[in-house]
């Protein structure tokens, strides 16, 4: 039954996420509303897991969540793997037939006006989605809407760190750094917080 959802699930995915990887986020979010073997806290390690590895953001996410499915229901590593595959699989599958089925098309329509009025309207829809995705991550990383005080609602060293790496990452002799550089920074920084002061006491 999870192969059935999982494919499912992450073919509308695959088939709606317009935008890139981070356009997934909100149909993860809601998955992680429906199903017990995906959580929020989960989705934000996804996102900076996916972000630190080779490859598209949305494949690795599809890859992480569709391994927890398989392994929270069976508890076989074996079996994880199959489902982690199923997720991928079905996630990539509706991109693979759209491309086949536009470079057919491209060069017949490529000057329509109507393909052209299409894309003019999916632009600011991609755009909404991708805000969402990155509100989504923001709002498990630096806040804490369940806490009841008001002070309590802020995760101070989460903002305090993001507010750093935004100020390092704009610095005119730093933007010359690969991007890796500064995963590598704070990786290491939330490994040492981590075991030093611990990010839940901050």
């Amino acid at each position: 039954m999870i192969f059935l959802i999982l494919i499912y699930e992450f073919f509308q995915i695959g088939l709606f996420a317009a935008g890139g990887g981070l356009s997934t986020l909100p149909f993860l979010n809601a998955l992680a509303d429906k199903y017990e073997w995906l959580t929020s806290d989960m989705i934000s390690q996804m996102v900076a897991l996916s972000e630190s590895t080779p490859g598209p953001l949305g494949i690795n996410m599809a890859t992480y969540a569709g391994y927890m499915a398989g392994y929270n229901t069976f508890g076989s590593p074996l079996l994880g793997v199959a489902t982690a595959f199923t997720a991928t699989a079905s996630l990539v599958a509706p991109s693979f037939i759209v491309i086949l089925i536009v470079a057919k098309m491209l060069d017949k329509y490529k000057n329509s006006a109507l393909v052209n009025d299409a894309f003019s309207t999916l632009r600011p829809a991609v755009a909404g989605l991708i805000a969402a995705a990155a509100w989504s991550v923001i709002s498990v990383t630096l806040f804490n809407f369940n806490a009841s005080a008001f002070g309590g609602a802020f995760n101070l060293l989460e903002i305090a760190l993001f507010a750093v790496m935004l100020v390092i990452t704009n610095v005119k002799p730093l933007k010359k750094l690969h991007p890796l550089v500064f995963i590598a920074i704070a990786a290491a920084a939330g490994i040492v917080i981590g075991y030093t002061i611990g990010w839940g006491e901050a």
